[in-house]
């Protein structure tokens, strides 16, 4: 099996695939049915199981996901459900929820209550699922309007319900547009000014760029992509319905590209949420801060409702 797992790796090296080493792994313990850590206690690989890992490894080498072949994807302490319809969470996200969970933490439940938070754009539901999880007695709302989405979310919902449980919480699908839900008569009309914190993860990518990866590019739907001419029209929506659900000191999370941080100056989304105003002209938002990855670029923004 080493030697299967060695030729893998220098395929998938040849064809640029990124993480070779790790993605030859992967999918030697999907196919083998054990975790990863268990590989080194395997010897043999049986034909009918070669001949598995061989097909795999042929999608892999013409771009497919890794997440897609092995119908899951790890984000912080949960495992999603994902594949084609879907947008595969990245771990650049993981950090943008920590500082979503902290937050969330820090917020007295009142009386017993749960804490209520949001999650816009929620996909796989990723984000919403493990802010019920970590942060705990909380009540999360995972926004989706995507159809395709909203069931793999649903999937989601349904597979960890019992360690949302366990930690007090609760998650809810809305099958909403993330723009409309908190105006009118929005799916979360009702919430309005009662949210503690609102998180977002929105497609931010302008429509004339065109993603690196091929992964990303030829598989991730292009509604959870793509945001406008300069990547933040829906950043701009979603601010607007983030502002509406708040209470007054609520917390907003959004990730942004790398490219639309402070640097950015008038082109960015610290710029927007600061310059941000309510119909009678008064500012949306206070504290508006801008944060790095763990690889120190511009990655998301934190503000207060004002």
């Amino acid at each position: 099996m080493r030697s299967v797992l060695a030729d893998a790796e220098a395929r998938l090296t040849s064809a640029r695939v990124p993480s070779p080493a790790y993605d030859a792994g992967e999918l030697m313990a999907y196919v083998l049915g054990v975790p990863r850590s268990r590989l080194v206690l395997s010897e043999l690989l049986p034909s009918d199981q070669r001949v598995r890992f061989e097909a795999l490894l042929s999608q892999r080498l013409s771009r497919v996901p890794l997440q897609h072949l092995t119908g899951k994807a790890g984000f912080r302490r949960i495992d999603v459900l994902v594949g084609p319809g879907v947008f595969v969470p990245r771990p650049e996200s993981e950090l943008v929820t920590e500082a979503a969970i902290r937050a969330l933490r820090k917020i007295p439940a009142n009386q017993g209550d749960r804490r209520i938070a949001v999650d816009l754009c929620t996909g796989s539901g990723a984000i919403a699922l493990s802010l019920a999880i970590e942060a705990g007695d909380s009540q999360v709302y995972a926004v989706e309007a995507d159809d395709g989405a909203a069931r793999w979310a649903q999937r989601n919902i349904d597979a960890l319900a019992d360690r949302v449980s366990d930690a007090g919480s609760a998650v809810s699908l809305v099958h909403a547009d993330a723009l409309t839900c908190a105006s009118g008569n929005g799916e979360l009309s009702h919430l309005v000014s009662s949210v503690d914190l609102v998180i977002c993860n929105p497609p931010y990518i302008p429509d004339w760029a065109v993603p690196r990866d091929a992964e990303v590019r030829e598989h991730d739907p292009p509604r959870a992509l793509y945001g406008g001419e300069d990547g933040l029209d829906i950043v701009r929506g979603v601010a607007v319905a983030a502002a509406a659900l708040l209470g007054p000191g609520g917390v907003f999370v959004v990730e942004h590209g790398d490219l639309q941080g402070e640097s950015a100056g008038e082109l960015g989304v610290p710029f927007h949420l600061r310059e941000q105003v309510s119909d009678e002209g008064e500012r949306m938002w206070s504290k508006v801060s801008d944060h790095p990855d763990l690889n120190g670029r511009s990655r998301y923004c934190i503000a207060l409702k004002a």
